[in-house]
């Protein structure tokens, strides 16, 4: 019989390209930036700053950027990360109507420009003193629309940041609506403007409270109940664009008014109308 031809071995599979760091990972690691933001020590971007500073040390060692790390390494913050750390400010804003909490946008200006010493709350009791150096990296931790006021929160600590607005953030905002019944819309017939409580159906207050959807998602359980007869209090856990406002649409409520009034458990109080005050050093969100 004739020979078989010798077959040939099938070609080898081409090496795929490695991450840096990546053939030394361990099952389970994580980037170091990532395991120090989960641990609460600071956001992701503090912890890259601190890495770059040599300010971090894994198991003793000076930490490289985009290093993996386990639950078992030992990660140690050096002193001069805290003390960065502690310089940097929480501001509470009452918002007046009228402007943006993000970046400038179709002729009104930020919040932030309010965050001046001349706008400082009189009978703000933190030592902290103003400087301009306080405005570099200052961010909204959440959003508060244009016709909304209250209480907005600016920060330039990320530990801040994540709290209110991660992905894992679970802080109630509670809010003041006024509102009026308008089911064929503002401008149509039959707006209700007083005494709204005594016309608008029980089972749309309900639909408030859970059952709404925005964005093609369904939204969490809200707490929604009358103040008074013209306004009802919401209270959420979560922070979609223009929220509030698009709730109340869908069930034929107009929104008149707007202010926040509460993130967690620190309260907008007596802050006057476009002053703003420091977080204080044992409030906690």
């Amino acid at each position: 019989a004739p020979a078989r031809p010798f077959a040939r071995p099938p070609a080898a599979a081409p090496a795929r390209p490695r991450t840096p760091g990546a053939a030394s990972a361990p099952d389970g690691a994580l980037r170091l930036n990532k395991r120090m933001a989960e641990l609460g020590l600071c956001s992701r971007r503090e912890a890259d700053d601190w890495i770059a500073h040599g300010w971090v040390l894994v198991n003793g060692q000076p930490a490289q950027m985009g290093q993996p790390v386990t639950a078992a390494d030992r990660i140690e913050v050096l002193p001069a990360a805290h003390a960065q750390q502690g310089e940097r400010v929480t501001i509470l804003l009452h918002k007046p109507v009228g402007y943006v909490s993000g970046l400038p946008e179709d002729g009104h200006e930020s919040a932030a420009v309010l965050v001046q010493a001349r706008h400082r709350w009189p009978e703000d009791r933190s030592p902290r003193r103003f400087s301009s150096a306080q405005h570099q990296g200052l961010a909204p931790a959440g959003r508060l629309d244009i016709d909304s006021t209250g209480l907005l929160v600016l920060t330039q600590d990320g530990r801040v940041a994540k709290a209110l607005i991660g992905e894992q953030s679970d802080i109630e905002k509670e809010y003041l609506v006024r509102v009026h019944y308008a089911p064929n819309g503002p401008k149509g017939a039959g707006v209700v403007a007083q005494d709204v409580q005594s016309v608008f159906p029980a089972h749309l207050l309900q639909r408030l409270r859970h059952g709404l959807s925005l964005d093609g998602q369904a939204l969490k359980p809200a707490k929604v109940d009358w103040q008074n007869p013209e306004q009802l209090r919401f209270v959420l856990k979560e922070g979609k664009k223009r929220q509030i406002r698009r709730m109340c649409e869908l069930v034929g409520l107009h929104v008149v008014g707007l202010k926040r009034i509460r993130i967690g458990r620190v309260v907008l109080g007596n802050l006057p109308v476009g002053q703003w005050r420091y977080l204080g050093e044992h409030e906690r969100f």
